[in-house]
């Protein structure tokens, strides 16, 4: 694995974005994503608008929020170093300055005062149950984190449902594609929560994949024996042939591109919010998380 060395934990004046608020994180993220609806509103960011953000968000990880809030502020975007008041701890946050399209591109959360060496990735809130809480649960309880949550129902959008125009996990031109891939180019691992109903995996708690990988790194299997040995009946995608493993999903054929490390994760929803595995699940998860945090801190 390549291992990352993204810093936002610098203490400088110049190293903290103009904007700054003191917030309930969980409560402000929660009530973003309550507004998704399927016959919400969506539409992509153009060429131009998708060069900026990816600049943009390239300076954020390279330690220059200034030059990154310059950078986004024309297209509707901003960065604010948030203080959760909950736990005292700081975040960096990319997100909509007002209304317009900008609103629908998601959000980006970096933990500010660490190197951020991992990412939880949620293309699909509200639509895939409880994963925005799930990858909220990781981003609050370890550090080194990017929260990357896309900003729309996966079936928004003008098109029919055939068009999945606002299915990020299958489209290269929205704004959580390119926030995923910047992280990938820097080296950062990253796992994507998706959500099942139970019709669609019946014999499976979890399905574990690489996405389009055909192989996963050790750290995907300690990932399933974690669950596996707190009773999580779990499909390993790369020994054996499994339902919903995430191979057509463009964000694990980036990772391959990038030699960044992708896993794909699909839960039941007995794992997600408040079910009765979800406490297993984020422990597992965290497990892997604090590995990825290691042999980053290691480089």
């Amino acid at each position: 694995m390549t291992s990352c060395q993204v810093n936002t934990g610098g203490k400088t004046e110049e190293n903290v974005p103009t904007s700054r608020e003191l917030v309930d994180l969980r409560s402000r993220i929660l009530t973003y994503t309550k507004t998704f609806k399927r016959d919400g509103s969506y539409a992509p960011p153009d060429a131009d608008q998708r060069d900026r953000l990816a600049r943009g968000v390239g300076r954020l990880l390279d330690q220059d929020p200034r030059e990154a809030d310059e950078l986004l502020a024309p297209i509707g975007l901003r960065v604010t170093r948030l203080t959760d008041t909950a736990t005292g701890r700081r975040y960096d946050e990319v997100a909509a300055s007002g209304e317009g399209a900008s609103t629908r591109w998601g959000r980006l959360y970096l933990n500010a005062d660490s190197p951020v060496r991992w990412s939880a990735q949620v293309p699909h809130p509200v639509s895939d149950r409880e994963t925005e809480s799930l990858g909220l649960r990781l981003l609050e309880d370890n550090p080194g984190g990017a929260l990357v949550l896309a900003g729309a129902h996966r079936r928004a959008g003008d098109g029919d449902d055939s068009d999945r125009v606002a299915d990020v996990a299958h489209r290269e031109d929205s704004a959580f594609h390119l926030i995923v891939v910047e992280l990938q180019k820097r080296g950062v691992p990253g796992i994507q929560l998706h959500g099942f109903a139970e019709a669609s995996a019946k014999r499976y708690d979890a399905v574990l994949s690489g996405g389009a990988a055909q192989s996963a790194p050790g750290e995907a299997s300690a990932l399933a024996d974690r669950l596996e040995a707190d009773g999580l009946r779990v499909c390993r995608g790369w020994s054996a042939h499994c339902p919903l493993e995430g191979t057509s999903n463009v964000q694990g054929k980036a990772a391959q591109q990038h030699h960044a490390v992708f896993l794909h994760l699909e839960l039941a929803p007995d794992g997600r919010g408040e079910g009765p595995r979800s406490q297993e699940v984020v422990d597992a998860l965290s497990g892997l998380l604090t590995t990825w945090t290691e042999k980053g801190a290691g480089n």
